[in-house]
């Protein structure tokens, strides 16, 4: 791989030359590099579940950019050379996670954190024989990160689940059980 600077004639030119060397243009400089072909190895277990996930985020992040206001606030995260749909990719591709649930008498306090934001906390208060109580919305805390769900009441030998969901409407789903 070369970087050219200062050459006139390569200002001009992109693309692939005689099957060997392809010019392409990266964050405002000309990039001359051999020209790269299809592997020949066949992709292992992990490559394919990469590949996959890959396409779902994809699929994901052109849904939501659809909307001019979601792909406006992708947009404002994009840093150089990059744009509003490689950040939603990057949103798509990871799902949210809950880092901490604990209980404060009868409120349920969930911290969950997503690269971007975590649109939304679900929670479910179950009771010992499996059976949903009650559920409902967290709101979300002053500080941006504590999601808080006031219970009715916390059974003992039930538990709580909470799912916490990030814009493109992955989830990631915690249990904790009570005493």
């Amino acid at each position: 791989m070369a970087i050219i600077k200062d050459n006139i004639l390569m200002q001009l030119v992109r693309g692939t030359i005689g099957g060997q060397l392809t010019i392409y243009e990266r964050n405002g400089q000309i990039i001359m590099a051999k020209k790269r072909g299809p592997s020949t190895k066949k992709p292992t277990k992990k490559q394919l579940e990469a590949r996959h996930k890959m396409l779902v985020a994809s699929a994901l992040a052109q849904v939501m950019i659809a909307d001019p206001a979601v792909k406006e606030y992708y947009a404002s995260m994009a840093g150089p050379g990059q744009n509003a749909y490689n950040m939603a990719v990057k949103d798509a591709y990871r799902s949210p996670e809950v880092q901490n649930i604990r209980l404060e008498e009868n409120d349920v306090v969930v911290t969950a954190k997503d690269e971007f934001r975590v649109a939304k906390v679900e929670v479910k208060v179950l009771d010992a024989d499996g059976v949903v109580k009650e559920s409902g919305r967290a709101e979300l805390g002053w500080n941006g990160i504590e999601w808080r769900y006031k219970a009715a009441s916390l059974p003992a030998g039930g538990k709580i689940i909470v799912i916490a969901q990030d814009l493109p409407g992955r989830q990631t789903v915690k249990e904790v059980l009570l005493d």
